[in-house]
């Protein structure tokens, strides 16, 4: 128990969701409580993470979170360790919902410098049809931005998506965007980063594009499952600032969309809703969307990249790091205990 990385919830608390103020000591090593000398309220260092009021115990729990968020079936885990289907699932669902408050919390905190961002969307099978699920990355730290899911693929999901990107772009900062040849990305991007032109003069003022981000196209004209032609367009920007990005950026020569395609397949390991000729289907829209945060938190924190790793001063050893090493969001590789462990801020208002 560390009371200094904890912090009190309590609504009348004048200290509440901060941390580091020295007022939170522990009250109880048996029972995991911790007391606020500010409001003199104790609460669990459980509170706010999928542990609390856990009945089982937690090395089970986090060694089931982990065969899921590593596409194990769910059948399969019943099987192994006698539980029922309805504890597991629920457990699939709190370390989801806990994802994506972690995931919130560290792209609210700590700014990026995106420099080549790139999205696309895929489907999953459910029940009666497909719920798509469009995700975005940030390609130099190979860093997953965030995902946003939808009964259909249209200019609303996209634009929810593009607002998760505007969010976490600095402004200011050069950004490269590489998207396939969906009709609604470049409408999305002019909404989300478009500024106003204030003249003075009455009116509706008008809109600009920033002169730092530039958008291009990848569009792919099959003939059946066969692959006839590829066109790359640029949309914003001049050819040659976008190769000149993607050379600063180490992400490639021209513009494509090969990492996010790479890292659906990531994801589609690790759900199995997501494979193309699986059997497995999604029920509902939610559990979709936390098991992406779940996988999603687990790539971004818990896993080592093996483009990303740095070689050591002395020897042959190399540093091995994760895409939230890379991006600045943490210094080691997290496992996933202490991802559950991890007790954001952001809970307060979930």
């Amino acid at each position: 128990m560390d009371p200094t990385k904890a912090f009190c919830d309590n609504p009348q608390c004048a200290a509440r969701g901060k941390i580091g103020q020295g007022n939170i000591k522990v009250h109880s090593q048996k029972e995991q409580r911790f007391r606020c000398h500010s409001c003199h309220k104790t609460f669990a260092a459980t509170k706010g993470t999928p542990f609390y009021r856990l009945h089982k115990d937690r090395c089970l729990f986090v060694l089931v979170i982990t065969l899921l968020s590593h596409g194990c079936p769910l059948p399969a885990i019943v099987a192994a360790f006698g539980l029922d289907e309805r504890t597991v699932a629920d457990w699939y669902g709190k370390s989801g919902g806990h994802g994506h408050l972690v995931h919130t919390h560290f792209l609210n905190n700590q700014p990026l410098d995106l420099g080549h961002v790139q999205a696309d969307e895929l489907y999953a099978k459910c029940q009666g049809g497909r719920s798509w699920m469009a995700m975005a990355m940030a390609v130099p730290s190979r860093l997953w931005l965030g995902g946003v899911c939808s009964p259909v693929r249209n200019l609303q999901l996209i634009q929810r998506l593009v607002n998760m990107v505007r969010l976490a772009w600095l402004p200011g900062k050069v950004l490269l965007i590489c998207v396939d040849g969906l009709a609604s990305y470049p409408t999305a991007f002019w909404r989300a980063f478009r500024e106003k032109v204030l003249t003075g003069r009455r009116g509706r003022p008008a809109f600009r594009l920033p002169s730092c981000v530039w958008l291009g196209q990848v569009i792919k004209k099959h003939s059946g499952r066969r692959l006839l032609e590829v066109l790359r367009r640029v949309l914003w920007g001049s050819a040659e600032q976008i190769e000149e990005q993607l050379r600063k950026t180490n992400t490639g020569k021209q513009i494509n969309t090969s990492y996010i395609e790479r890292l659906n397949a990531t994801f589609r390991s690790a759900m199995a809703a997501l494979t193309r000729r699986g059997r497995r289907l999604v029920r509902q829209e939610e559990v979709l969307e936390k098991g992406m945060y779940l996988s999603g938190c687990v790539y971004n924190l818990c896993s080592q990249h093996k483009s990303l790793r740095l070689r050591q001063q002395q020897g042959r050893k190399w540093l091995q790091r994760s895409p939230a090493m890379a991006a600045g969001w943490t210094d080691h590789i997290w496992s996933i205990r202490e991802l559950l462990e991890f007790r954001p801020v952001s809970a307060l208002h979930g």
